[in-house]
């Protein structure tokens, strides 16, 4: 079934073949589930060698109204099968029922994207991270805007499935890596604190690495030792913090706020 561009082959017309091919693949595969996921991995190149449905028309109906220009790949993967079978393989299925497995980009790759000078765009740091959906909420903020990638430090694993479908699969849009703080990429790091300084005064360079505490302990002391500047986000006087995503949708959107407008900024 492989075939000799490293893709998988599925016959349409075989969903017992299909099946197979899923649980031969799954194993160190990247789920993606719902319409949307698989939209934005087909979108950002993702290789994917095999996506089941239990609609098609239905799923070809929506890539019609929502995303036209994936519109034929999708064509060419979905394999429509049983709704029994598909949630035994899924079993906390999208509404739009379908799911996709898609080939984890390299880890070389994606080390080499981040320890890359001149950036273009921050890279995200989650300082160990204790939430899922934060993570995913965070890997698809940055996507929007083009950051350069999402490291998370500690024992998240960013390419959880859980996160996948948070990011709506966009962890392909940008670089995604799990590293220690030792390892952190090139760059002036930029540490979010409630006693740093105001981030409105700052203007944040595009090779910064913004880095964002744990949900329950804030920074680590290694972090915090790590960064170059502490620097916080204005808040009102007794409430005690942003949500995660929400800290680094506004950290990037000062980023952003301080570039010149254009396609190419």
């Amino acid at each position: 079934m492989n075939g000799t561009d490293g893709t998988y082959g599925v016959d349409g017309s075989d969903p017992e073949g299909a099946v197979r091919a899923w649980r031969g693949l799954a194993d160190g595969s990247v789920l993606l589930d719902g319409f949307h996921a698989i939209k934005h991995a087909l979108r950002f190149e993702a290789r994917v060698p095999l996506a089941l449905t239990s609609d098609r028309a239905a799923v070809l109906a929506l890539a019609d109204d929502l995303a036209p220009d994936v519109r034929d790949a999708l064509d060419g993967l979905l394999v429509q099968v049983e709704d029994e079978r598909l949630r035994a393989l899924v079993p906390r299925l999208h509404p739009t029922a379908v799911a996709a497995l898609a080939v984890r980009p390299s880890r070389t790759a994606n080390l080499a994207v981040l320890g890359r000078l001149p950036r273009t765009a921050p890279v995200v740091v989650l300082d160990d991270p204790r939430n899922l959906g934060n993570a995913g909420a965070v890997i698809r903020l940055a996507a929007g805007f083009g950051a350069t990638g999402v490291v998370t430090t500690g024992t998240l694993d960013p390419w959880h499935p859980t996160v996948v479908r948070g990011g709506a699969g966009l962890h392909f849009a940008t670089a995604v890596e799990r590293m220690e703080v030792a390892e952190l990429p090139p760059g002036p790091v930029f540490a979010l604190d409630a006693e740093g300084e105001d981030i409105r005064g700052l203007k944040l360079p595009d090779d910064a690495v913004l880095a964002f505490g744990s949900e329950r302990s804030g920074l680590s002391a290694e972090l915090r030792d790590r960064a170059d500047h502490l620097v916080s986000l204005p808040m009102r006087p007794q409430v005690s913090s942003y949500n995660l995503a929400t800290s680094v949708g506004m950290a990037l959107f000062h980023w952003s706020a301080g570039r010149p407008p254009g396609p190419e900024a």
